[in-house]
């Protein structure tokens, strides 16, 4: 079976589980997901679920990935804060669809190995930081959207919510403890932010720091 297949049947499989958006859709089609799996795992590369990369992370589900960039609602004149770069692939298919995507991840070889990916699907509207994601990134705010790929404890860390613009909105998994984990769409408003929730996830936590080079992912 050949990647163009796998990929059309994917495509279709997101479409069965409610994936309307035909931006993301499109954007998801111009980014090989392949590139960015480990090659242990690239017979999976268009299966419908999460894959393990390095530093202890994954790479997300295809259906995880369409739908929180279809609740960002990313237009191509917004700028992007994404927390948690990964393997890239989420950033990349932000990057088609936003006009500008700043990415923070606390994991140099992930950042790294991420910056290659983009280098040779020739996408350059995107910035990388080795840094605290948790503190966002400050010098470029504030943000149009911003995502974030790791699940925090209880509640969006202040700093992250301080960093979205009037109007703006943030995708953030939050881990409620016995509870398990709800993606979060937060809309900030002149009078503070909406919270809705929208659909059960499981991601890693979102950690504060920076790893060191053979350490632990966040």
């Amino acid at each position: 079976m050949t990647t163009d297949v796998r990929m059309i049947q994917l495509l279709m499989e997101l479409r069965r589980q409610g994936v309307s958006d035909t931006s993301v859709l499109s954007a998801l089609e111009m980014t090989p997901r392949a590139m960015f799996v480990p090659d242990i795992f690239a017979d999976r590369a268009y299966d419908n679920s999460a894959l393990p990369i390095a530093g202890g992370q994954t790479i997300s589900q295809p259906f995880v990935v369409a739908f929180m960039t279809a609740a960002l609602e990313v237009k191509e004149n917004l700028r992007v804060l994404e927390v948690g770069t990964g393997s890239g692939y989420q950033t990349a298919i932000l990057s088609r669809l936003a006009k500008r995507v700043y990415t923070v991840e606390r994991i140099p070889e992930l950042a790294t190995a991420a910056q290659e990916c983009f280098r040779r699907l020739m996408l350059f509207n995107i910035d990388v930081r080795v840094s605290d994601g948790t503190r966002g990134w400050p010098g470029q705010a504030p943000f149009d959207r911003i995502i974030v790929t790791a699940a925090a404890r209880e509640s969006p860390p202040e700093e992250l919510l301080n960093q979205l613009c009037i109007k703006g909105l943030m995708v953030i998994p939050i881990d409620r403890g016995g509870h398990g984990q709800v993606l979060v769409r937060m809309k900030r408003t002149a009078q503070g932010f909406q919270s809705t929730n929208l659909l059960p996830v499981k991601f890693v936590p979102l950690l504060e720091g920076v790893a060191k080079s053979d350490g632990e992912a966040g």
